[in-house]
């Protein structure tokens, strides 16, 4: 390794170092390349609020059938990605292999999941059916007003602020160059900072999450911020235990969901809303988010309420992420990697994968075709009347 940081591929310029910029550099930096990774606080954002959930099938909706497929081809390479982050850093990655089920609250929620696993089974993504007895006997924290729901052991999770410290730490020993500024734009050479300094490039990456609009005028109006709450609660002494799996919840219409930690702790979410760069949690947000958890939920009415956040989610008008180039070809325009909205820590594999691809000149995954930013792009970038 450190005989090819000494001859590298070229020099990479990654702005954005969350998940997705993290994984891109720690990689790209051992295929070879110098990478500097540019970001003024480098770990936060989206990516450290984030409940982790690696949920492709659970997060299923008719007329996304692209995204389940990328999702699942993500999913399938996260054992191998978590594999090789622990050993590249030396520390955990985080993953949670105990799976997800998904439960209804209420007689018109059961009817919205039963038409969920109608769905999935036409599109070949079959689950399990299970009744209020059984999905207490799963996981018995459970509660009483639960009506039945699915088991789904594939779709998995993973501690978002352990994965985050892996990423450091193995970007930190494949040689990854942080660069502590904000950025103002990028270009197929190079990133201006908000300072007036620039990072000369061979090839830059865009993968600033939210905020990756502002830097290219091909980006422009493509990714907007969809604010999320998020609650960190941990389990008190004569509270029941937290359940083992993930569980996602409908409830009277509105989704909740509670993701594990070890050591007893709880991440609940999340809200959404169309509020354009706030990040402050509302008091109406975070009521609703504990009522819902506490009717699927009860025991955590007894849980200590350690953290009340929000994060920024980037969003694209189809809900498909944006990997690939802004200029037509590998090589033609700066990279970009953003756009993931709720799915950033699940598609990171593949993403990582596409990225490297376009790097050396090879085809990307095949999964990840539809990523392709052109889909968007080439409207942007010629305007509606030279389409034909």
């Amino acid at each position: 390794m450190t005989e090819q940081r000494a001859t590298p591929a070229g020099r990479l310029a990654i702005v954005g170092a969350g998940v997705i910029g993290l994984s891109c550099a720690w990689r790209a930096a051992e295929a070879g390349w110098a990478v500097e990774l540019v970001d003024p606080a480098p770990g936060s954002g989206s990516s450290w609020v984030a409940g982790g959930m690696l949920a492709p099938v659970t997060e299923a909706w008719p007329g996304e059938e692209d995204l389940l497929e990328l999702g699942a081809d993500s999913l399938g390479r996260w054992p191998a990605f978590a594999a090789a982050l622990a050993d590249a850093a030396g520390t955990p990655a985080g993953l949670r292999t105990e799976g997800t089920v998904v439960v209804a609250a209420g007689a018109g929620d059961r009817a919205e999941l039963d038409d969920l696993a109608g769905y999935l089974a036409k599109v070949g993504r079959e689950v399990d059916v299970l009744s209020a007895r059984e999905l207490r006997r799963l996981e018995p924290a459970i509660g009483p007003d639960v009506r039945g729901g699915l088991s789904v052991p594939g779709d998995l999770a993973v501690d978002n602020r352990v994965l985050l410290g892996a990423l450091r730490a193995a970007a930190d020993r494949a040689g990854v160059r942080f660069v502590e500024a904000g950025a103002r734009a990028v270009t197929a050479d190079g990133v201006e900072l908000a300072d007036g300094r620039r990072v000369p490039a061979d090839a830059v990456l865009v993968a600033a999450g939210a905020h990756s609009a502002a830097l290219h005028p091909a980006l422009d109006g493509l990714v907007r911020p969809v604010k999320g709450e998020i609650l960190r609660l941990r389990h008190r002494p004569g509270a029941l235990p937290p359940p083992s799996r993930t569980v996602r919840a409908v409830v009277d219409g509105r989704p909740v969901y509670g993701v594990p930690r070890d050591g007893g702790g709880l991440v609940i979410g999340a809200t959404q809303y169309e509020t354009g760069f706030d990040t402050e949690p509302t008091v109406g947000g975070v009521r609703d988010l504990l009522r819902d958890a506490e009717r699927v939920l009860p025991g955590v009415a007894e849980y200590a309420l350690v953290e009340v956040t929000a994060g920024l989610r980037p969003g694209t008008p189809d809900n498909l992420p944006l990997i690939g180039s802004l200029g037509g070809t590998s090589r033609g325009g700066p990279l970009v990697a953003t756009g993931h909205g709720r799915n950033g820590i699940l598609l990171a594999p593949i993403t990582v994968a596409a990225v490297l691809a376009l790097l050396a000149g090879e085809p990307v995954p095949a999964a990840a075709l539809v990523a392709d930013p052109a889909r968007l792009t080439r409207t942007a970038l010629t305007g509606p009347t030279a389409r034909r």
